[in-house]
């Protein structure tokens, strides 16, 4: 599965509106990716580091972070669709942005204060 020429155009339009250059992510890509995610918990969070061996840098959780070392998983970005479709538009965001999002309430901001060093475990 590959994301839609739509879900691609949605990504470049929220580039655009925060004045990010787009870094696109590819569907057989790994995010690291929390399990209550797929539960449908609220908000959605998102925050991308240095992209490394075949991951994307993203790292997306629902509600509250965990500093649990089993908190994220690795999942191809192809499965965002079925597991976040609320994360898609975000995506092509470079490293140091971060996004919530509860559907309705957006907040999209570059972090300068964030480590863009790569989360141990991702891949």
């Amino acid at each position: 599965m590959t994301l839609t020429e739509d879900q691609l155009k949605r990504q470049l339009k929220v580039c655009q509106k925060v004045g990010a250059m787009p870094q696109p992510v590819l569907a057989d890509q790994k995010a690291g990716i929390a399990r209550n995610v797929r539960d449908g918990v609220l908000p959605i969070h998102g925050m991308r580091v240095a992209p490394e061996r075949g991951t994307t840098g993203w790292y997306i959780w629902a509600g509250e972070y965990s500093d649990d070392p089993d908190f994220f998983v690795p999942l191809h970005v192809a499965h965002l669709v079925e597991w976040c479709p609320l994360a898609l538009p975000y995506l092509a965001l470079p490293p140091g942005w971060r996004f919530l999002t509860d559907g309705s309430y957006e907040d999209v901001w570059e972090d300068d204060q964030m480590d863009l060093t790569p989360m141990p475990d991702e891949a």
